[in-house]
């Protein structure tokens, strides 16, 4: 089962008291106080692990303790240590507060290991307590409390290249064909109810991961659908490949302006992102209708071909099309790198797609290195 946010009560131990003892031995009269002190209390950990790619594993675990230490014992024996918990978590997921919903850590990097919570301090034995004025004490300190906190952990994931789309448009069917990932595949809308991860491959040595997001609608950034849900899975992703379904009843440029404003309206800077524009299906039309019907859907966003038919050029003319409600933001201003018409079914595309996304995420991330 896919889980990306769990809500969680976790502690860390509470720290051993220390011990009242006196030392008693055969022909020892006044062995004086040798009270141990108490073990401190476990720590809480959280630990990054690729091997995990879920919170399954923490769903219904309503409230996560590390041990306590254990009380002090007499001839100065120290109490044992409690044993501290590792929470395994998959690499991307961010640690809230869920009082002050503060992001306290984001855990990205595998291997990684964060101390959340500190165990209590054990109490000092009574051994600690003795002087020249109380040569017999008799109190030792309680272990300090460990310390509670309400969290919830969401999980986002992490890929080179994000595929938006309205529902039934060809993610899944794509990312099957790219990939080794094998989500349901139907012909109807919403078959994909969770994120689809999958590694395509470039050649023998290099690959890129690809994200299969579920469809987004018109309000989706407003709670409709499943799109607001599932609308943070694709924060993370450096590029974005918008997929415009060609045989769709909704015309292909209205397809292309919803989904930006959507992007637009539930994050700016994922608006921002660097994207390109795959027109899905091209199989189920003909030939010559399919390359007017691409040249069309560029010359309504504002695109002019160049004579190399590589480059695109943005035309003042661009956002005036589309919508007759006013829904308060404007159509982010970048342009597509590339608008590619491809077919997962008959291979159409596929392999120059797959080598220019490629290429896409290589750019994208030299980019991000020289800011």
């Amino acid at each position: 089962m896919f889980v990306d946010s769990v809500d969680l009560m976790v502690s860390s131990g509470k720290g051993g008291a220390g011990c009242v003892s006196f030392w008693t031995e055969k022909f020892v009269a006044k062995g004086g106080p040798d009270g141990g002190d108490g073990g401190k209390g476990g720590n809480i950990y959280f630990v990054v692990d690729n091997n995990t790619d879920t919170l399954s594993a923490l769903r219904g675990r309503n409230h996560i303790k590390a041990e306590n230490g254990r009380p002090g014992e007499g001839r100065k024996c120290y109490g044992r240590k409690g044993q501290s918990t590792d929470i395994i978590v998959p690499p991307g997921t961010q640690i809230i507060d869920a009082l002050t919903d503060e992001v306290i850590f984001d855990l990205l990097e595998e291997g990684e290991r964060v101390m959340f919570l500190e165990g209590g301090k054990g109490g000092l034995g009574n051994m600690h307590f003795k002087s020249s004025s109380n040569q017999r004490p008799t109190y030792a300190q309680p272990g300090l409390p460990g310390v509670t906190k309400e969290i919830r952990l969401e999980m986002k994931l992490i890929a080179d290249v994000g595929l938006v789309g309205y529902p039934s448009v060809g993610k899944s069917t794509l990312i099957s064909s790219l990939s080794n990932s094998r989500p349901k595949v139907a012909a109807y809308e919403f078959t994909t109810l969770v994120p689809n991860l999958g590694v395509v491959n470039v050649g023998e040595y290099d690959s890129f991961m690809m994200a299969d997001i579920p469809g987004i609608i018109e309000g989706a950034s407003d709670g409709r659908g499943l799109g607001l849900e599932f609308l943070r899975h694709i924060e993370r992703t450096k590029t974005l490949l918008i997929l415009v379904d060609i045989a769709n009843y909704r015309e292909m440029q209205y397809q292309y302006e919803t989904l930006l404003l959507e992007l637009q309206r539930y994050s700016s800077e994922l608006a921002g992102r660097h994207f390109a524009v795959a027109i899905t299906k091209c199989d189920s039309l003909p030939e010559d209708d399919v390359n007017i019907l691409t040249q069309q859907f560029i010359e309504e966003i504002g695109l002019e071909v160049n004579s190399t038919l590589s480059k695109y050029k943005v035309n003042s003319n661009y956002f005036s099309y589309g919508f007759e409600e006013d829904f308060g933001v404007e159509l982010p201003k970048n342009a597509p790198l590339f608008v590619l018409p491809i077919s997962s079914v008959s291979q159409l595309n596929t392999d120059p797609l797959r080598f220019a996304l490629k290429s896409f995420v290589l750019s994208v991330t030299e980019e991000q290195k020289e800011d």
